[in-house]
């Protein structure tokens, strides 16, 4: 009954998003606490949350601050360069502009954190698709799934969970897996040139005379963009099918009333005003220095990463901004991501809460592990890997990797199948896991991009999944796995 209920809740909560029925931090307290009574445990909701909180309540701090940090980093000009490249590889054309969300997503998650990823990556390019009128649950779907393959570095956390759970090194995991998550990556990139055709299909190409001058230039002198609309990017008479814009961007003396041209039209193809005000220069190379070793010491795990966020985020604030009155200006500037993001965060604790304390999550497990027919216990690992997408998306990676992840493990070792083997292939299902309601990264990603939850779930599942079950395919191939 446990398991019915458990997979019930589960779905429930997906339609009820996915059709808009319900917000995502409505749906993730009402409906497992209906389903608590439904389970006869009720009066016990009360310890379940405050125990779901107490478990999330670091990660929420880590996200609160990580976002006053980063957004005080990008206020104050930090990642302009970034950007600055970035468009400049994109030139303004779709194709390019989704290759390049899956590359600065890859290379952002070096550094371990998918909040981190999400905020840099929307960041740089949300003013592009946003002027570009493309597609936002694009973005979000390419930036999830790079950074769920490169969620798989030793100091990602999947692959130190899946080492401490079974007792092994976490180099002699991941090392072997390089190849096959190589390949992982190389599937989001041909995934994210695949949605950049259809989207250059879409809209055509933003040809501009010059799409990226030094900005000075943009600034002062007028140039004339045309933006072709439609399919195919070859000239056409007036019945074409095209649709024509030509405008001037105005320079310094061109007269141009901005209240005139719509709010898309007002955010600069260069991603980040030059000129606002929250810029420091003459700090550049202390944010730059604070920034790597806020990094640095996340990864050598100096401190708990909640508290060097906030550590790193009261100095940032309080050098770059000495006047309180500038203080509370950037903490208001960002206060609605987080109050978004915390407030998501606290309300999945109410679903994981219910979850754990009533039994649902081990008894959906076991059912899932007791399902596997004894014929295929030489092949554990296949189905370990298999079973790291619905379980790694329905379920926390703690949850995965410290509950179910020994089961498999064990069963694994009683038909000749190496520990090894079933970890490296628990880690497949990552690339769907981060698209999950129980990661709260992700509502940094949907939050800070404007998206709602259930558009981005209905794109990305398939993706995702795609991209899981290549990298398993190529574990398999190059006897990984």
């Amino acid at each position: 009954m446990l398991t019915i209920l458990g997979f019930t809740m589960i779905a429930t909560f997906l339609v009820l998003i996915m059709m808009k029925k319900m917000s995502p931090i409505a749906a993730l307290v009402l409906i497992p606490a209906l389903f608590c009574v439904f389970v006869g445990k009720g009066a016990q909701l009360g310890d379940y949350v405050i125990e779901g909180v107490g478990t999330l309540a670091p990660t929420a701090a880590m996200l609160m601050f990580a976002i006053v940090y980063f957004g005080v980093m990008i206020d104050v000009g930090l990642f302009d360069p970034i950007v600055r490249g970035i468009l400049k590889f994109c030139k303004a054309d779709p194709l390019r502009i989704v290759v390049g969300t899956a590359l600065l997503a890859a290379i952002v998650s070096l550094d371990g954190d998918g909040s981190t990823t999400f905020m840099i990556t929307v960041s740089a390019m949300y003013p592009l698709y946003k002027r570009l009128k493309m597609s936002l649950v694009v973005m979000t779907g390419v930036a999830a799934t790079a950074n769920g393959v490169m969620n798989t570095l030793p100091w990602g956390g999947p692959t130190a969970r899946a080492a401490t759970a079974l007792k092994l090194d976490a180099g002699d995991i991941f090392v072997p897996m390089i190849p096959a998550l190589a390949v992982g990556l190389v599937a989001v990139i041909a995934l994210s040139y695949v949605l950049g055709l259809r989207e250059r299909k879409r809209l055509g190409v933003l040809s501009l005379t010059d799409v990226l001058t030094d900005e000075k230039q943009l600034v002062e002198e007028p140039e004339t963009e045309t933006v072709l609309v439609g399919a195919g990017a070859a000239a056409g008479g007036p019945g074409d099918g095209k649709v024509r814009m030509t405008k001037t961007t105005g320079g310094a003396g061109s007269g141009t009333d901005a209240s005139d041209d719509e709010e898309e039209d007002d955010v600069r193809l260069q991603g980040l005003d030059p000129n606002r005000p929250t810029l420091r220069p003459k700090l550049y190379w202390f944010n730059a220095l604070l920034t790597a070793t806020l990094l640095t010491a996340m990864i050598m795990e100096l401190l708990p990463i909640p508290v060097l966020f906030v550590l790193a985020a009261a100095l940032a604030l309080t050098v770059n901004f000495p006047h309180i009155p500038d203080q509370k200006a950037r903490l208001a500037a960002h206060a609605d991501n987080v109050l978004n993001v915390s407030g998501m965060v606290f309300a999945a604790a109410v679903f994981t809460g219910v979850l754990q304390g009533t039994g649902m999550v081990d008894s959906m497990a076991k059912w899932l592990v007791d399902g596997i027919p004894d014929g295929m216990g030489p092949h554990m690992a296949l189905v370990t890997g298999v079973l790291s997408l619905p379980l790694t998306y329905f379920m926390s990676n703690d949850g995965f990797y410290f509950g179910v992840l020994p089961v498999l493990a064990e069963a694994g070792a009683a038909h000749g199948v190496s520990p090894l083997e079933i970890a490296r292939a628990s880690l497949v299902g990552q690339p769907l896991h981060m698209s999950s309601p129980l990661v709260p990264a992700v509502y940094v990603l949907v939050g800070m991009a404007k998206v709602e939850f259930g558009d981005h779930t209905k794109f990305v599942v398939k993706w995702a999944a795609l991209t899981s079950l290549v990298v398993l395919g190529a574990g398999i191939l190059f006897g990984i796995i």
